[in-house]
């Protein structure tokens, strides 16, 4: 029997609180747009003013179920610094992946990953993510790293951050998604495009004709200008509606 999870507001610092809730609410924003899968895949963000500490979900809960309270709190080593309830653990897979991008990437506080059905089925064309719309061409500066295996080995690791580089955003070959980004609403925007740029790419080869590509230097003129220091840092200006969506349907990713 699960125990109720008490509100732990009290119990963490203003920022950290914060943060929580921000957390909370990308949770609650990938099940409502589709993009969860059961108990599996993680959101994680960095724990403010703490060193080499993030928060993750509760291994057990939905996403349609996580709340500020119910996130717990781990290092870089995997320990549990706090844990609101113990009924629940961790994904060890999902320490690995968010651990390796956390530890080596200062600039990102947010990792997002998912296993969509259109995120697989990307991650297993040869071609990869295509430039076939404006959305797709958003994504100028993709990663792909090889399949492993279910990722509970450590070593992985440095060959997911060494992969990544520099991009903000990973398909995961065989696997699914990954984004990250400075804040939540950053990652949680790319992460919401990427799976649009997915299942356009989908619906175009479904229809068995050819593809008609625009040409590279208009492909690469369109990624420059979704640069976050081109025009603005996407996914900043959308968040509040992202919240004020999420506060008309259930409040209680606040709690």
């Amino acid at each position: 029997m699960n125990h109720p999870i008490q509100s732990v507001r009290k119990l963490v610092s203003e920022a950290e609180w914060e943060a929580r809730v921000k957390l909370a609410a990308a949770y609650r924003l990938i099940a409502h747009f589709g993009m969860a899968d059961l108990i599996y895949n993680h959101i994680t963000c960095k724990v403010p003013d703490a060193e080499n500490e993030f928060l993750i979900n509760p291994y057990g809960m939905m996403y349609e179920e996580i709340t500020a309270s119910c996130l717990v709190k781990i290092n870089l080593a995997g320990d549990i610094l706090f844990n609101p309830n113990p009924t629940y653990g961790i994904n060890p897979a999902g320490y690995v992946i968010h651990s390796a991008i956390h530890g080596a990437r200062h600039d990102v506080d947010c990792v997002i990953h998912t296993h969509t059905r259109a995120g697989m089925a990307v991650s297993a064309l040869e071609c990869g993510l295509l430039p076939i719309a404006q959305t797709n061409m958003r994504f100028g500066k993709i990663a792909y790293h090889e399949y492993e295996g279910v990722a509970v080995d450590l070593d992985e690791r440095e060959r997911l951050v060494a992969d990544l580089g520099d991009s903000d955003v990973m398909i995961l070959r065989n696997h699914g998604l990954l984004t990250c980004g400075p804040s939540v609403a950053e990652a949680f925007n790319t992460m919401y495009w990427l799976e649009n740029a997915c299942k356009t790419q989908l619906d175009a080869l479904a229809c068995n004709t050819a593809l008609h590509l625009p040409p590279q230097h208009v492909v690469d003129k369109t990624a420059h200008l979704f640069e976050p220091q081109v025009r603005r840092p996407y996914g900043v200006m959308e968040w509040p509606a992202m919240l004020r969506l999420l506060d008309r349907r259930d409040t209680s990713y606040r709690d």
